[in-house]
């Protein structure tokens, strides 16, 4: 089946969902972890919003995982689709 084909199909968007939302959700824990580690055990709050969302920097974090999450549940789900 084409990708055409399998796009135009309801369960091909439900099924693509089921993998965009706990990947982005994900993505979004594991890089918080990443950047702030220190700073989120310690309770440090402030410093991880510093350095991750304040001045705009929040539409990049968020823009970039949203981007890799699509493509990565868009290629997941045409893989497994038949």
């Amino acid at each position: 089946m084409s990708f055409i084909h399998k796009i135009q199909q309801v369960s091909f968007w439900k099924n693509f969902l089921k993998v965009f939302i706990p990947f982005f959700l994900v993505l979004i824990v594991v890089m918080l972890l990443i950047n702030s580690l220190g700073d989120i055990f310690s309770g440090e709050f402030a410093n991880v919003y510093e350095k991750n969302f304040s001045e705009g920097k929040w539409i990049r974090f968020f823009t970039t995982k949203f981007v890799i999450s699509f493509f990565y549940s868009l290629w997941m789900t045409t893989k497994n689709t038949k």
